[in-house]
């Protein structure tokens, strides 16, 4: 496993972390663990763990198992730039993440410094479904450039 392949599918996996709710009413919106549909490896799904931290943020904890990795990320959601963690220490990315509305989530990614990507997440009504739209406008690692559309399902 090499840490290009890491950060390959850590970039690919991270444009939707941003699962969260600032309110005391919706506290719990988006807390558990989620599984990644579609490309994954037969028997070892892609997984995000989210629980509370950091005031109205979330801790996401991304478990890669055909590569052994853990990335972790802990956020406030109000748009202050914040270091991924790959095995516990600093992959060089950070992610800025903004609380929209109780639904809605947007993230700028860098990559040590430079801007590489955004996205914007949408969580379904009945809070089960995380649709995330990416958009890389710079390959970074094996990433390439473009649009993607990830969907994310709470176990």
């Amino acid at each position: 496993m090499t840490h290009r392949r890491i950060i390959r599918w850590a970039l690919g996996i991270l444009a939707f972390s941003t699962i969260g709710s600032a309110s005391a009413a919706s506290a719990q919106v988006g807390v558990g663990t989620w599984e990644r549909q579609g490309v994954q490896t037969p028997g070892q799904p892609l997984t995000m763990t989210v629980e509370a931290c950091c005031s109205t943020g979330r801790r996401l904890t991304y478990r890669i198992p055909n590569l052994d990795a853990v990335l972790t990320v802990e956020s406030p959601f109000n748009g202050t730039e914040v270091p991924l963690l790959m095995a516990g220490k600093p992959s060089g990315e950070t992610m800025a993440i903004t609380q929209v509305d109780d639904r809605h989530w947007t993230t700028v990614l860098k990559m040590n410094g430079k801007l590489f990507g955004t996205s914007k997440a949408t969580l379904s009504a009945d809070g089960r479904t995380l649709t995330v739209e990416n958009d890389m406008t710079a390959a970074v690692g094996a990433n390439a450039a473009g649009k993607s559309t990830e969907t994310w399902v709470k176990k």
